[in-house]
């Protein structure tokens, strides 16, 4: 059983920062992508940012230059640092990650429930 729980959100004042983090656990022999996504009251869920497991990181066009990703291969960790945040950056943040079980297993999808992110003065 492989679990992916998210922490870090929480009520920031616009231009502020945070800080989430991603922890994955369980039946893990390896991690290719993580990624994190947004879903914002009455939008659709939207890719925020990836990072492989060599490094290489992609970002939502808007948001390039205000978060970044990484990650801890050896904690199985991804974090999102945001800065600059903005009232439209509220939403529900999820991790998500390819994972394989075993040597001999497919990679399957994961998603954590979410942490919430709230901008706002």
């Amino acid at each position: 059983q492989v679990q992916l729980v998210e922490s870090g959100g929480g009520l920031v004042q616009p231009g502020g920062s945070l800080r989430l983090s991603c922890a994955a656990s369980g039946s893990i022999f390896s991690i290719n992508h993580m990624r994190w996504y947004r879903q914002a009251p009455g939008k659709l869920r939207e890719l925020v940012a990836a990072i492989t497991n060599g490094g290489t990181t992609n970002y939502a066009s808007s948001l390039k230059g205000r978060f970044a990703i990484s990650r801890d291969n050896a904690k199985n960790m991804v974090y999102l640092q945001m800065n600059s945040l903005k009232p439209e950056d509220t939403a529900v943040y999820y991790c998500n990650a390819d994972i394989t079980g075993s040597y001999y297993s497919h990679a399957m999808d994961y998603w954590g429930k979410g942490t919430l992110v709230t901008v706002s003065s």
